[in-house]
């Protein structure tokens, strides 16, 4: 069973790699399944399909025997203006975002799974570059995760889980000769092709039912410790150093009526916990040295508010809404160009219809709302570093 399951992991990953793209919350996807990112992302106390353990693997205990595959199409805009200029960053505006979900109740109290899935990324592609030199100029970054999974229902309403994240990335940067005068290897700076690393990291979690109408849940993820990008030690800090932040959160959910189900969750991701991410741009050294200057992201706490609501025998609806205050600090948009993740509210729209036999089919709307974040710019002047989202997705699912 779990050699099946792995190898069809596998082949989903390989499928996948070459078109994750982009997130929202920072750079993590604002949820992971549609029934969850057509309810604002919750899912930590709210399980509803076999995604869940990407953020709370305890809730596999809940969702029974089921295969899910989906897909969304995400549609960034962003945009910096600086000395009354305007530069596009969406050279590459659309992104492909599938995952794969697969859960088997080998017990009544014990579940097995596996989820595939992006966990996030970064992109900008400038035509014209705003460093002031011909050719394009911009960075890529995708993240994949496979996790395999275990829930063990420790009471008939009380279960925990842990998921083993391993982790692949990659990541590209090119039109940077500008910051050469500032790296500790220029030639480990930009324009070296595509570089990839893989590590590993947990997460853990529980999923309680503590009446009849409410449902708790708390999930904690380590940092992923990832290996370092190689071709990009003059650029990221400790030499190349890109590790995964730690991220946790509690959820809670209640079933207010016999068809409506309100969830909301509180998620803290620690980005300044690692250096590339979080050192300021001020950091004493050149980029890539031990310590060195980073994008100077502080830590994301994000508030997802959601709804579902069984309309008919065949027909779910759903809605949701996330905040959080956006990581980038307005001393620190210089560096930003290259990675402007200033999103700050999500409204999302979703629906599931059976079709019976156990088959459904689920579709989830994102929208982020326009936000701008101005500051100083290294070379003089003012920077203001614009973005603005939309996905649309569709997901199969296949309860057995």
């Amino acid at each position: 069973m779990k050699f099946r399951i792995t190898q069809v992991a596998l082949v989903v990953a390989g499928c996948m790699a070459p078109a994750l793209g982009y997130a929202t919350n920072g750079y993590f996807s604002h949820g992971y399944g549609m029934a969850s990112k057509g309810m604002g992302g919750v899912g930590i106390a709210l399980p509803q399909d076999a995604m869940a353990a990407a953020t709370n693997p305890a809730g596999m205990a809940f969702v029974g025997n089921r295969l899910d595959v989906g897909l969304d199409v995400f549609m960034p805009r962003r945009e910096i203006e600086m000395g009354g200029m305007k530069f596009s960053g969406d050279g590459r505006d659309t992104f492909y975002m599938p995952d794969f979900g697969y859960n088997r109740m080998i017990d009544p109290n014990l579940a097995i799974g596996v989820s595939v899935y992006g966990n996030g990324g970064m992109n900008t592609t400038y035509k014209t570059s705003p460093f002031g030199m011909p050719g394009d100029a911009g960075v890529d970054l995708t993240q994949l995760f496979i996790s395999p999974s275990v829930a063990w229902k420790i009471t008939p309403d009380h279960a925990v889980g842990v998921a083993l994240n391993l982790a692949y990335q990659r990541f590209s940067a090119y039109g940077l000769q500008p910051f050469a005068m500032m790296s500790s290897d220029p030639s480990r700076l930009t324009n070296n092709g595509e570089d990839a690393s893989s590590g590993w990291g947990l997460r853990i979690g529980w999923t309680g039912r503590v009446s009849d109408t409410v449902t708790l849940g708390a999930t904690y993820q380590s940092k992923t410790k990832m290996g370092r990008f190689k071709e990009y030690s003059g650029l990221f800090a400790d030499r190349g150093d890109f590790d995964i932040p730690a991220n946790y959160g509690v959820g809670i959910a209640v079933k207010a009526s016999p068809k409506l189900v309100v969830a909301a969750d509180l998620q803290k991701i620690d980005y300044s916990g690692i250096g590339s991410v979080g050192n300021p741009m001020a950091s004493p050294g050149p980029l890539g040295a031990p310590g060195g200057p980073g994008f100077g992201w502080r830590d994301m706490t994000v508030l997802k508010l959601g709804a579902s609501y069984q309309y008919s025998n065949t027909l779910t609806l759903r809605g949701g809404v996330s905040t959080g205050r956006q990581p980038i600090p307005s001393s620190e948009v210089s560096f930003n160009i290259l990675a402007p993740g200033v999103i700050q509210n999500h409204l999302t729209l979703g629906g599931t219809w059976q079709l019976g036999g156990g088959k459904e089919v689920s579709v989830g709307y994102m929208h982020a709302f326009k936000k701008t974040v101005s500051g100083p710019f290294m070379m003089g002047g003012t920077t203001d570093l614009r973005m603005h989202e939309n996905s649309l997705g569709a997901s199969f699912g296949w309860k057995f």
